[in-house]
């Protein structure tokens, strides 16, 4: 617990983050917020993952740009306004919904809300960043967000479900557009912990920069920890939708956002308690063997057959999630360049989302033809993927980071 209280006391750290938590609390109702609407106005699951989807790759693709203009012109400046049209497009989402307009009538104001809702994630990592530059306490900052995150994930499926059932299928999406907006006005209005500005130098002069400087997927390493984030992703969003399928089947549909809780609440114990020790493997060992851990819990999903087995399963998946995302996010601040950080941890949840995304859409599909294990069996397949490529990249992540620490100490 000491590790979390000396980094809490550095000032304006207690009033960002917690702030910062609130912002981002509406977006872990969103997966099943929509699921939950509609298949319940609309009974399809296909048409619930591709709401679902369509709103995830827009909000991927927005924050990639929205992440990079924050670099430019900085937090403020850029995310109040957009934080304002996300809020509105998504309210008239549900109200479009609840007055049972065509479907595609849904995709453009989930489209809009997605693609300006930002990511308020990166945004308080960047603040961490610019606030402490001991590697120490950084590790445990990443990993009290990623704690903080997991809660959210706790409370948000449960409250979602909660008013989805027991007040109308559409009622899941009003809370986040009332957390958005307290949470956008209580964040950015700190403006003494925000980052700087930094300028961007090249060594090519008033020359058009090279390709490798423009994209910074493209820096080595930083395109394999990002894939694997959007595979992540996949396996999210396909427990997502097929929680619910699996938990209508097995006539316990209001405990499906009971049973998404407990992934949460075992992935954010497991980044507390990752996030008070100091490792002496590692780091690319580390991320590794968290995404090898992961493919290993997800096989239970495939024998799930109730809810109290999927539920402990759940507790197996959950806490190796945690550590492995704190993991990549740390391995970010070391692989990219400091004026691209906040891109380049932007990145990391538009992989997610991106992955969220296809993994709806790739379970929504099987669920319909194949029932809730063809859902959980997309889950193992993009856990597979993301373990294979974890490997195969683990030589060029000890590399960079080996080399990233030889030129921080040289620089000490």
């Amino acid at each position: 617990m000491r590790p979390y209280l000396e980094i809490l006391r550095i000032p304006g750290a207690l009033k960002f983050s917690s702030a910062g938590m609130l912002a981002r609390s509406g977006g872990a109702m969103m997966g099943i917020g929509l699921v939950l609407m509609v298949s319940g106005l609309y009974d399809s699951y296909e048409l619930a993952g591709g709401l679902a989807a369509a709103n995830a790759v827009a909000w991927a693709l927005g924050t990639a740009v929205l992440s990079n203009l924050v670099d430019r012109f900085g937090q403020r400046r850029v995310m109040l306004p957009a934080v304002l049209v996300s809020s509105t497009s998504l309210a008239l989402l549900v109200v479009l919904a609840v007055a049972q307009f065509p479907i595609w009538a849904l995709f453009v104001p989930a489209v809009v809300s997605g693609a300006s809702g930002g990511a308020p994630g990166a945004l308080v990592r960047a603040r961490w960043n610019h606030v402490t530059a001991d590697p120490g306490r950084l590790h445990t900052a990443f990993a009290l967000e990623s704690t903080l995150d997991e809660i959210t994930f706790v409370v948000g499926p449960v409250a979602a479900t909660a008013l989805a059932t027991l007040v109308h299928p559409a009622a899941g999406l009003v809370l986040p557009v009332i957390l958005s907006l307290v949470g956008a006005a209580l964040f950015y209005s700190q403006r003494a912990t925000e980052p700087p500005v930094l300028p961007r130098t090249l060594a090519t002069g008033d020359r058009r920069p090279p390709l490798r400087e423009r994209l910074v997927l493209l820096f080595p390493g930083v395109g394999a920890v990002i894939a694997v984030n959007l595979l992540i992703g996949a396996v999210f969003g396909a427990i997502d939708i097929t929680v619910v399928a699996a938990a209508t089947a097995f006539d316990a549909r209001a405990a499906s956002g009971v049973v998404l809780a407990v992934f949460s609440l075992a992935s954010a114990a497991a980044g507390f308690y990752y996030g008070a020790r100091h490792w002496a493997s590692a780091l690319p060992i580390r991320f590794v063997v968290g995404v090898l851990a992961l493919l290993v819990a997800t096989l239970g999903l495939l024998v799930a057959n109730s809810i109290v087995v999927l539920a402990a399963v759940g507790v197996a998946v959950g806490l190796t999630v945690s550590p492995t995302l704190i993991n990549g996010n740390t391995l970010i601040k070391k692989l990219a360049p400091a004026p691209r950080l906040t891109e380049s941890l932007a990145w990391m949840g538009t992989g997610i989302g991106i992955g969220a995304a296809l993994g709806s859409s790739m379970a929504g599909r099987a669920i319909d033809t194949a029932g809730y294990h063809g859902g959980f069996v997309v889950v193992v397949v993009s856990a597979t993927l993301a373990a294979v490529i974890a490997a195969a990249s683990y030589l060029t992540l000890r590399r960079v980071t080996a080399s990233a620490t030889d030129v921080a100490v040289a620089a000490a």
